[in-house]
């Protein structure tokens, strides 16, 4: 019969050998023994490489049981089965063993690529040709009866040579369709789990690259912190008896000054003044990435930060001719916070505004008390909570406004708006930075509006202090 199986996929998978048992599901291995049982009548076993028995249709014949009765019957039955289990088939694959009962097992190699990885051991059955008793039966025991050991022997299924071949060369190619889809799904399963580990391999690798590579940036930015603090700090000292000796020179306790002196003294006192205030907000930031800025909380009134906001803003208004106003129904809840640094928060917000409106503009500063409902749980919960009261104070102005591209990045560090070297309007890019982290230590939020018809409207929404 031609075999008209697919090509088989290697045996071997890095090297190693697969097993009979590896590439059949025990079941199915036993519904297919058992079809061809139910087909011929006879017995089907099939063993691994190493004698494990895989799948058994065997029943006891009448003749067994009867041998088996005897003493030397036993013997010499357990002899037989241990020969046939030992027995190898030969160069075709298949071979006979006889009993002495004159019944026959056919011996077939299951065989894959080549490879002899099992077993199959069909019968006992009784060939055709045997037609009496043999005497290597009757010879077992002086007790044995010939007519009941004929009786009994004829009842095992009677094969011709050429049937058993077919029957094994069937079960053969069935066989080799299970070990074909076995192994395959076997070398697939296998490849999967290759795949996956390299795949867990790789990622690891990755992981460690990565944690490497954070660890290298958490140093770094470190070191940057350490160094802007320490070099923040060796340039306040130096600086601030700068303002302070310009300070006195243009007070004239040095003595009396030209015109174009005091005006050269007041530049440098000015410029002093800018560069402390640039010295001051890298610090700020600096204690605020390493987490060592306190914020010491109390109960205040915001209306009176922003009255000391508007104190310290309006000399700057007054020069550029801006008009500042306060808008405040002087009934807010209090809130818990740092006075100093909410008026860090509100002044930096106000600076920035006049900054950016021009010659006639306005910048309002205006607080109201709005109701939040709970915590803004995004599950719905705060349907059911409890509306919490909190504080909203605007600054708005009439300047240029902002982009909405850019209103998410303005609170990035040293981020400008426009970064060309002919902008403009000057400055750092930390005072909004340093804005929002102090709000966020608030546990408030800032967020920028429109201003219509022009402007922009900084938003930052502070809770209530709970009783």
């Amino acid at each position: 019969m031609q075999d008209a199986r697919p090509p088989m996929p290697s045996l071997d998978l890095e090297g190693a050998r697969v097993r009979l048992e590896e590439l059949v599901d025990r079941v199915a291995l036993g519904e297919l023994c058992q079809s061809f049982y139910a087909l011929f009548g006879i017995a089907v076993r099939i063993y691994s490489s190493d004698g494990a028995l895989l799948a058994d249709t065997s029943s006891e014949h009448d003749v067994c049981a009867y041998v088996n009765s005897i003493a030397a019957g036993r013997a010499a039955c357990g002899a037989t089965v241990s020969s046939v289990k030992l027995t190898e088939p030969d160069e075709t694959g298949m071979s006979v063993h006889p009993c002495f009962t004159g019944n026959a097992y056919r011996i077939v190699a299951i065989e894959y690529e080549g490879r002899r990885i099992g077993r199959v051991i069909l019968g006992p059955f009784l060939p055709v040709e045997v037609q009496e008793v043999p005497s290597s039966f009757l010879d077992l025991d002086p007790s044995i009866d010939p007519e009941r050991a004929k009786s009994l022997l004829v009842r095992v299924p009677r094969a011709k040579p050429e049937t058993i071949s077919r029957i094994a060369k069937h079960l053969r190619s069935a066989l080799d369709l299970i070990l074909f889809s076995g192994h395959k799904t076997l070398l697939t399963s296998q490849m999967h789990l290759a795949s996956v580990r390299e795949s867990y391999r790789e990622l690891e690798e990755r992981g460690k690259k990565l944690q490497e590579a954070f660890d290298k940036l958490k140093e770094l930015d470190r070191l940057k912190s350490n160094f802007l603090a320490t070099v923040s700090h060796e340039l306040r000292t130096p600086l601030t008896s700068i303002i302070g000796y310009s300070e006195m020179l243009s007070e004239g306790i040095a003595g009396p000054m030209s015109a174009e002196q005091t005006e050269f003294v007041n530049t440098i006192h000015e410029k002093g003044n800018q560069l402390l205030g640039l010295i001051q907000s890298l610090l700020d930031l600096s204690k605020l990435e390493s987490g060592t800025m306190s914020v010491r909380r109390e109960t205040l009134r915001v209306e009176d930060v922003l009255g000391e906001v508007m104190k310290t803003l309006i000399p700057a208004a007054r020069k550029k001719n801006v008009q500042l106003k306060l808008d405040s129904n002087g009934t807010l809840p209090e809130i818990r916070g740092d006075a100093e640094r909410l008026r860090q928060v509100f002044t930096n917000l106000g600076d920035n505004a006049l900054k950016f409106t021009r010659d006639g503009g306005t910048v309002t500063l205006r607080a109201r008390a709005t109701g939040r409902s709970g915590d803004d749980d995004e599950d719905g919960f705060a349907l059911l909570a409890p509306a919490r009261s909190m504080i909203e104070v605007a600054v708005m102005d009439t300047g240029i406004g902002i982009p909405v591209a850019e209103r998410e990045k303005v609170f990035d560090a040293f981020y400008q708006v426009d970064s060309s070297s002919t902008r403009e309007f000057g400055g750092t890019g930390l005072g909004l930075s340093i804005v929002k982290r102090l709000v966020e230590a608030h546990d408030g939020t800032i967020r920028i509006d429109d201003n219509q018809p022009r402007g922009a409207v900084f938003v930052v929404t502070l809770p209530t202090a709970r009783e």
